[in-house]
């Protein structure tokens, strides 16, 4: 369904004016719930690029200049806008995406806390001040902004992902050129209305619609851009860092998971199958920290499988607010989705359930999958190493607590992971030796809230952690300040 107030060709937002593509282009954006066109969207090229960034680099004196403070109140105006019209938010988000009103609007609230949480980061804008060896000297730092901060989101939680770089990056003073996920343009470009109607002042916050080497690849390789923060894929991950750092360009990198969760022979049975399910499965499995590993003791694996595949039986897939999860993004991840199981079929893999896509009554045209659990893939094979971003999980036996931690350690990646036991003393060893940017003891590899960092090892990321306060560190400078001084002189 296509929102009557949303236009039906989204455009970029530069200088606070709503363009289309210089060029004119537009292409297509289907709604994963039914396949149909939803939109059309400005097929913005380098030319549009580059004139949002000249737009963001003319604002950066007057955006820069003006306080912590006084930059946190407008934040918190958006926010304000953006709580106002919640209800709005959501039903773009769940039209353009397919998950349902209900997890639209959860989202959207996960927006709002992060919108209040860096705008009251504004009254505590820390640097900090130390002492020094030197007699009548003090020396202190103070946090700068960067310049053009070029941000690129993914589109599995639109509007929190526009929240998770925008809002941080505009607090530190940076101005900005968000690249628009091409699966939710409608939803960027709603949060540039939002901040519009909240007075940002024009240029601060630029909107480019368009496909990553179109837009994204220009965005990322302009020397005028300071930063670049992505959210998206290892393999588009290391071109980016390649990219800036051939330029030096600071570069935040938050990538894929393939992430544990292990079911000791101790642990509440109940409990763990319940995360397991959440882990896997909730929004379609389209979550970098989705549990898409879950490695069970042998003593319990018979009874937890079951436990599994029961559970998964009663699913319900659909975009209604009865359903336990809606359609993955576009055709193409489908395809892929399904040659990835029936790869791991074809190498010996069991297919406990599902591994096809649902075309009954309510899912005609609409990119849906059955909720799949596959068995006896070995650990090294590709459907074990390699994000599937859907609702795919695979089982994994371990005789004991060393094997499963060695199975969560056998990974490309390491953004999260999660133990379920019983025991304290296992659950502090796991935690301790995990190669993971989170990890959790009772329920589920996701659950990131506004005031915490996120971000993984390996494959998963380069080390910098968004949002929390660790995501100043992202877009600001710390300047060294060194002041000396005469008591005589006084």
């Amino acid at each position: 369904m296509h929102p009557s107030d949303i236009p039906q060709t989204i455009p970029n937002w530069v200088g606070g004016r709503e363009l289309e593509a210089s060029g004119g282009e537009t292409f297509a954006k289907r709604a994963p719930a039914n396949g149909q066109e939803f939109c059309r969207v400005a097929r913005s090229r380098s030319a549009d690029v580059a004139r949002a960034i000249e737009s963001a680099a003319s604002a950066f004196a007057g955006w820069s200049t003006q306080t912590p403070v006084a930059r946190g109140d407008v934040l918190m105006a958006i926010t304000r806008v953006l709580h106002r019209r919640r209800d709005r938010a959501a039903a773009i988000v769940a039209a353009e995406t397919g998950m349902s009103c209900r997890a639209a609007l959860a989202e959207v609230g996960g927006a709002i806390a992060l919108g209040e949480f860096m705008a009251g980061e504004g009254r505590r804008f820390f640097g900090r001040t130390t002492t020094s060896a030197v007699s009548n000297k003090w020396v202190m730092t103070v946090r700068e902004p960067l310049g053009v901060a070029g941000l690129i989101i993914a589109a599995n939680t639109p509007i929190a992902n526009v929240a998770w770089k925008v809002f941080p990056a505009l607090l530190c003073g940076n101005t900005a050129v968000l690249k628009a996920a091409e699966d939710a343009p409608a939803t960027a470009w709603f949060f540039g209305q939002l901040a519009h109607e909240a007075g940002l002042p024009p240029g601060v916050l630029n909107i480019v619609q368009g496909l990553g080497e179109e837009a994204g690849a220009p965005l990322v390789a302009d020397p005028r851009v300071a930063v670049v923060s992505f959210t998206g894929s290892s393999e588009v991950g290391r071109e980016i860092a390649r990219v800036t750092g051939s330029r030096l360009a600071r570069c935040s990198l938050e990538l894929g998971g393939k992430n544990p969760l292990v079911v000791c022979d101790d642990a509440d049975l109940e409990n763990a199958a319940h995360w397991a399910m959440l882990s896997a499965f909730s929004n379609a499995g389209q979550r970098c920290a989705a549990g898409s590993r879950i490695i069970v003791f042998e003593s319990v694996y018979e009874t937890f499988r079951a436990m599994l595949v029961e559970r998964i039986g009663r699913l319900r897939v659909g975009p209604g607010d009865e359903d336990d999860f809606g359609p993955v993004i576009n055709a193409a991840q489908l395809k892929a989705i399904l040659t990835a199981v029936e790869g791991a079929r074809s190498d010996g893999a069991v297919v406990l359930t599902g591994g096809r896509r649902l075309d009954g009554p309510l899912h005609t045209g609409g990119f849906y999958l059955a909720p799949t659990l596959i068995e006896n893939a070995p650990p090294d094979a590709e459907i074990s190493t390699t994000e599937i971003f859907g609702p795919v999980a695979g089982l994994y036996r371990a005789r004991d607590f060393a094997q499963a931690l060695d199975l969560a350690n056998r990974s490309p990646y390491g953004l999260t992971a999660c133990i379920h036991t019983r025991s304290l003393h296992r659950a502090i060893e796991f935690v301790r030796r995990v190669q993971s940017g989170v990890a959790v003891v009772n329920a589920g590899t996701f659950g990131s809230e506004p005031h915490m960092p996120f971000g993984g090892l390996k494959q998963s990321g380069n080390g910098s952690r968004e949002p929390g306060t660790e995501a100043l560190d992202v877009y600001s400078n710390l300047k060294n300040v060194i002041l000396t001084f005469d008591p005589n002189q006084t």
